[in-house]
């Protein structure tokens, strides 16, 4: 299969470009917090978000100085809401890379994800724009919306399906919709172009996290080079178990129930052998599949360019992707 760094070659030049600022920006005289930075920055390998900025811009007219500072902008906002969500999850591998929380513990992690987010507002007030701080700080807020709903929704069995995917928009596809956003706006796309691409980014960070969720059940870990079934141990219910627990007769929704406020080590196991006799898998990736088809609709209609055609191969590599 095709690695995702293949699939924005139009913009490989640019995301470099992107990488660069995104490294001088967390220089340090500190010692100890330029370990953390140079540690971190392990975990910008796939650069998704900068790309999917870049490759809008490219495609919606053209690429401008400010691109390459948002690109890096969006990744460290990524990377900070990782580094929480690691804390939150009491993960213990992130790209193949022990975590910062395992390195170094809760605390300087928070503050290191803290530390990042710093950065990026201060790095956005290098633009002339005030609109690319403001949407930041939007986008943000919601991505914290998500994330506290998310948290307060652990070990709620009864999550409805419309609930699950309000919590994934807000706190994974809010951030994508918004690099397509920026990308499109910051070319000189009109107005109704930069809506509906802030719509592509949503539909592919909405089918993004459904398969993220199917990963976390049923991949395998050395191949995601993360750790898996911490959605389980957080009881955060996730698209299949819902499914699942909403169509299944009441004997086997109760053997799931049994398994899911269980601490069995193996129970993650015992899960996905459930969910493989049913058809909630198939039920999540057929969702996935509607949200990659709006989205690959939406791209469809800019002009032609090996731009576009990247973010539509990015569009489908969401749904054959294993890490």
């Amino acid at each position: 299969m095709m690695r995702v760094a293949e699939l924005y070659s139009p913009v490989a030049e640019d995301v470099e470009q992107a990488a660069r600022i995104f490294s001088d920006e967390l220089i340090s005289d500190q010692a100890l917090i330029s370990d953390l930075c140079r540690h971190v920055g392990q975990f910008h390998g796939k650069m998704v978000r900068p790309a999917l900025l870049l490759l809008t811009g490219r495609a919606c007219g053209g690429l401008q100085p400010a691109h390459h500072v948002l690109a890096a902008v969006v990744e460290m906002v990524h990377i900070a809401t990782l580094v929480h969500d690691d804390v939150l999850d009491e993960a213990d591998i992130r790209r193949r890379a022990a975590t910062v929380n395992r390195l170094w513990g809760n605390e300087r992690a928070v503050l290191m994800g803290d530390f990042l987010i710093s950065h990026a507002y201060h790095l956005c007030s290098s633009l002339d724009s005030q609109y690319a701080a403001r949407l930041i700080a939007q986008t943000t807020n919601t991505v914290c919306e998500g994330e506290i709903m998310q948290v307060a929704n652990r070990d709620n069995y009864e999550l409805a399906e419309d609930e699950y995917l309000d919590i994934i928009t807000r706190k994974t596809a809010e951030l994508i919709g918004t690099c397509c956003m920026l990308g499109a706006k910051f070319a000189g796309a009109d107005n109704r172009t930069v809506g509906r691409m802030r719509q592509f980014g949503l539909s592919l960070g909405i089918a993004f996290q459904i398969t993220d969720d199917l990963l976390d059940l049923t991949g395998d870990e050395a191949e995601a080079g993360k750790s898996l079934g911490r959605d389980l141990s957080k009881g955060k219910l996730t698209l299949p178990l819902i499914h699942y627990l909403r169509e299944s007769a009441p004997t086997r929704r109760s053997q799931m129930l049994a398994l899911l406020r269980g601490d069995d080590r193996l129970r993650c196991r015992h899960v996905a052998a459930l969910l493989e006799g049913s058809e909630s898998l198939e039920y999540a990736q057929q969702m996935a599949y509607s949200y990659v088809n709006n989205a690959l609709e939406i791209a469809s209609a800019l002009p032609p360019s090996e731009a576009r055609d990247s973010l539509c191969a990015m569009a489908e590599f969401v749904l054959a992707r294993r890490y």
